[in-house]
């Protein structure tokens, strides 16, 4: 999107510039009759009509003594969630900050190898889960008892570990036996 998509958006925050709007998308107008139409002083109809030409959304003209403002609808014709996704975020830099993130939470939770305490948190669990997971061969069968010494070694509540691995869809149960999921 060639338009700088934040002075967009930071100039439809205004109820006044949203009102001039509306009005322009019905007629052209001046702004003195646009500042009668809304109710306000023709400066502050002047103000907010300079900002829209700023970004581009309105263009004026003059017609004798008056400049008469327009609506340029194209400015307007864009999909907000695609103009938000393509707002180039770093990608690399997201990475990095996540793996950050990740790095530390593992540090926070594991000490030599072993889980202190499994994390109340969502993410944090999430997190903690996907890393104890990686010692399951994938493709491979577990019984509930291989299963239980294996998440022993983590933490001594190889139950609650188990049951967390099948609520986040890290793994599955079936008939007593376990396996990774492949993702």
């Amino acid at each position: 999107m060639d338009r700088d998509i934040i002075k967009i958006f930071k100039c439809l925050t205004d109820k006044t510039r949203l009102k001039i709007i509306k009005s322009l998308s019905v007629e052209d107008m001046y702004a003195e009759r646009l500042a009668r139409r809304l109710d306000i002083s023709a400066p502050t109809a002047s103000f907010h009509l300079k900002k829209l030409e700023e970004i581009g959304m309105v263009t004026s003209r003059k017609e004798q003594y008056y400049a008469v403002y327009s609506l340029c609808r194209e400015v307007l014709d864009f999909n907000a969630l695609d103009a938000v996704l393509d707002f180039g975020i770093n990608e690399d830099a997201q990475a990095l900050r996540d793996e950050t993130y990740k790095q530390g939470v593992l540090s926070a939770f594991f000490e030599h190898g072993k889980l202190k305490t499994i994390p109340a948190q969502l993410k944090k669990k999430g997190i903690v889960l996907a890393e104890i997971v990686k010692v399951f061969e994938k493709n491979r069968e577990y019984t509930e008892k291989e299963v239980n010494l294996i998440m022993a070694d983590f933490n001594e509540d190889f139950a609650a570990l188990r049951r967390y691995m099948i609520e986040f869809r890290l793994m599955v149960r079936e008939n007593g036996i376990y396996t990774v999921i492949d993702k």
